[in-house]
């Protein structure tokens, strides 16, 4: 049921600063949640040849339920002194799964990609963002600019682990003493501003010597903090303590909702923990929002019905609906397994309704390790295995319907539910598809078949399954409140008398 929000630690400690170690140094960081500690950092910055080689290996693990999840990721940067890119390089594995990603920039700014998954490679090139800039790029930035208190300026941040240009802000804070594990130094405040595509803003808080190295760095996680502090190789290296993820992955409901899954509709007034924060949550087919001027949102979830008669592959123009059809690193919808596992779901229906109903049906039916030890799979790993939950079971459904020329993105939020182990009426992380079927997107939810989709589902990020998608609701988790639930179950009431 838990969507992999320690996957999204990853992206995010990757994103709190930039490391300015002189060639062939290395520096080493502890990471902290709520002041537990729970993995560690190593960055380093090596020149040689004219050329510079930045890495970052980060190694995270939580509890979820009980469960162990281990994620390490190794992000790799290559760049000319100047800073111009020449290639990358990214290496994740999580529980017994491995896949890495590796692209090099060539003089046409053409970048030219190659993923490993499963043993199965698959290839793609692409312009590189205009004016994007990486390790390197930025470090040399960040140097220019300075550190003068009140200095604001912008960069569009390469982030090789998802393959996206972000644009970030920079904001230079005073200088500030700061606990660096009992050493207190003298650092400057820097905070920066994360823009996610298609969400909201990630702010991160980092504190930097004259060098601009970052000693220390604080980002947003699920309503708590992640914290890496510079410090002794021996000390981040060391043993980690235990850290349970459950609890903060859940909302308590204002009361229980009893039939959700019959509802017609069903109003959600979400409240911010504070004025300052302002909530960004997507609208779709299956769900509208409503800002209220003092800060709320209103998301009123309205799940679609498939219209029958609709055909498939889709031959429509629409650029976002095509993009929905693309295999991607995560959603594999051109691997052979994946197109035959998508052929016996479907079998000889010609109907998209009834063949995403299908889909769903059989991806509930196929993944037999319903566990929580997998860190985050890919489709194909999925397919393989047949282990995981949500997430696991959203990029198969996503890749199976693109397989057979459905659209299909991948939705990430909240669900409702009577119990999850001691809790009850609660909203947990959650992630599920929703398919293009004749003109509307339809709300698959394979986990909790033959169900399925219902209006006890809240939608906070919509996208391809990358890490991106699920730090803006890593970053939106923990940040509001659900006030109240009103909900139209379609059938009329008799008057009062």
């Amino acid at each position: 049921m838990k969507f992999r929000c320690i996957f999204a630690v990853c992206l995010v400690l990757a994103a709190a600063g930039v490391s300015n170690a002189k060639s062939e140094e290395t520096e080493y960081y502890a990471v902290f949640m709520d002041g537990n500690k729970i993995g560690h950092a190593v960055r380093s910055r090596i020149t040689t040849e004219g050329k510079v080689t930045t890495s970052q290996e980060t190694s995270v693990q939580v509890n979820r339920a009980d469960v162990p999840t281990k994620v390490v990721t190794t992000e790799t940067s290559i760049e000319t002194t100047d800073g111009k890119p020449l290639g990358f390089k990214v290496v994740q594995n999580s529980g017994d799964m491995t896949a890495s990603l590796s692209g090099t920039v060539d003089e046409l700014w053409i970048v030219n990609v190659t993923a490993t998954s499963m043993g199965q490679e698959r290839k793609k090139s692409f312009g590189w963002p205009s004016g994007a800039v990486m390790s390197e790029g930025l470090r040399l930035l960040q140097l220019e600019k300075g550190l003068s208190e009140g200095l604001k300026y912008s960069a569009k941040i390469f982030y090789p682990g998802s393959m996206q240009a972000v644009e970030t802000e920079m904001q230079i804070g005073p200088k500030r003493n700061v606990d660096l594990l009992g050493r207190v130094a003298a650092l400057t405040e820097v905070k920066t501003i994360i823009r996610v595509p298609g969400g909201g803003e990630v702010v991160s808080t980092s504190y930097v010597d004259a060098n601009s190295d970052t000693k220390k760095s604080i980002a947003p996680m699920a309503g708590t903090q992640i914290e890496m502090v510079a410090c002794t190789k021996e000390f981040a290296l060391g043993k980690d303590d235990v850290l349970e993820l459950v609890d903060k992955m859940f909302l308590a409901s204002p009361e229980p909702l009893n039939n959700i899954e019959s509802a017609k509709s069903a109003a959600y007034y979400l409240k911010p923990n504070s004025q300052a924060t302002k909530l960004v949550i997507p609208s779709s087919d299956n769900q509208s929002v409503e800002q209220l001027k003092e800060g709320g949102v209103i998301v009123t979830v309205r799940p679609v019905a498939a219209p029958t008669g609709a055909k498939f592959p889709y031959e429509g123009k629409d650029s976002n609906t095509l993009e929905a059809m693309k295999p991607t690193r995560f959603v594999q919808s051109d691997y052979n397994d994946i197109i035959e596992l998508a052929k016996r779901a479907v079998g000889e229906t010609k109907d998209a309704a009834e063949a995403v109903k299908k889909i769903e049906s059989f991806v509930s039916g196929y993944i037999e390790n319903k566990g929580l030890s997998v860190g985050y799979a890919s489709a194909a790993e999925v397919a393989a295995s047949k282990t995981g939950d949500c997430t696991e079971f959203a990029v198969l459904t996503a890749a199976m319907c693109r397989a057979v020329g459905i659209p299909a993105r991948i939705v990430t939020g909240l669900v409702y539910t009577k119990t999850f182990g001691n809790k009850e009426n609660v909203f947990g992380g959650h992630a599920w598809v929703e398919a293009y079927v004749g003109d509307k997107w339809i709300g698959l939810d394979a986990t909790r078949a033959p169900k399925g989709f219902d209006a006890g589902h809240i939608a906070l990020a919509i996208g391809n399954g990358e890490p991106t998608d699920f730090l803006n609701l890593a970053a939106t988790l923990g940040q509001f409140k659900i006030d109240k639930v009103v909900i139209d179950t379609g059938k009329t009431q008799a008057p009062n008398p």
